[in-house]
């Protein structure tokens, strides 16, 4: 199982330019049980894994803007420091149920704005100013979300690349896999030195992962990219309102206790 979600997440990062951690955290926290602190170090260590095999192609079909990649560097190295201190912080505090409403939050209105935004028309890339330096600005909380959550980098940077360069599409998609593998790899190490991941498990997941990367890299100029981004964004978008709801009914259950306790009381 574990081997065939590496497959899979490694394709649609191959194919959509969607980060690993995006779809990794989710999957590994509601379907196989894993803690979120853990899924979190998982998903970027994982990233790092499978963009080393994306990069290299990248890089030969000349599709990373160097200078562009420089820019968001800039802001995002810093961030996923301190997205990864804050992480590191709520754990230590014990708040593993508010870990899991913010990666829900994260996971919900990141699906929500990139449908809503999937609907805009698209801009001739000719006619979009090059304002890439703002994104050492954007970039800063961006490479911050990926610290704490491992998500961000592919969704978030493709976004603000598309809006802020005339690069086109396969640059943005290359200069942002190459921007999703750096901060990936920073935050892995953070990652790494206060809680190394179950290593079976990200074996496992690595070795599909290779796998899919390599299978997507092949078929990725032959795959409506648009409409496969837009399918996998509603599917995030429940698995975000899946997380929101547990971490409700977690917080609520003491409390529903408590008040049959109060009702058993009083009817003795």
């Amino acid at each position: 199982m574990q081997y065939v979600i590496g497959f899979v997440i490694a394709l649609f990062i191959a194919l959509t330019g969607v980060g690993a951690g995006t779809i990794t955290v989710p999957i590994l926290v509601l379907f196989l049980g894993v803690p979120a602190p853990a899924a979190v170090g998982i998903g970027l260590v994982f990233a790092a894994a499978v963009k080393l095999i994306l990069v290299p192609a990248q890089i030969v079909r000349g599709n990373v803007a160097w200078r562009t990649l420089g820019f968001m560097l800039l802001g995002g190295a810093p961030g996923v420091l301190l997205g990864s201190l804050f992480l590191k912080h709520l754990v230590s505090a014990g708040s593993q149920n508010l870990l899991n409403a913010i990666l829900g939050a994260i996971l919900v209105s990141t699906a929500s704005w990139q449908i809503v935004y999937s609907f805009r028309p698209m801009k001739q890339r000719a006619d979009v100013r090059d304002r890439s330096h703002w994104l050492s600005w954007l970039m800063f909380p961006v490479g911050a979300e990926v610290g704490f959550s491992s998500a961000g980098a592919g969704a978030l940077g493709s976004a603000a690349l598309l809006s802020l360069t005339p690069l086109a599409p396969a640059q943005v998609v290359g200069t942002d896999i190459a921007f999703g593998f750096i901060v990936s790899l920073i935050g892995s190490g953070a990652h790494w030195f206060s809680h190394a991941p179950d290593s079976t498990l990200l074996l496992q997941l690595i070795a599909g992962g290779i796998a899919g990367a390599i299978v997507g890299t092949l078929v990725s100029t032959r795959v409506p990219r648009r409409s496969l981004r837009f399918v996998l964004w509603i599917w995030l978008l429940i698995l975000g309102g899946q997380f929101l709801f547990n971490s409700y009914q977690v917080w609520t259950t003491p409390h529903r206790q408590a008040a049959n306790r109060v009702g058993v009381i009083r009817l003795k």
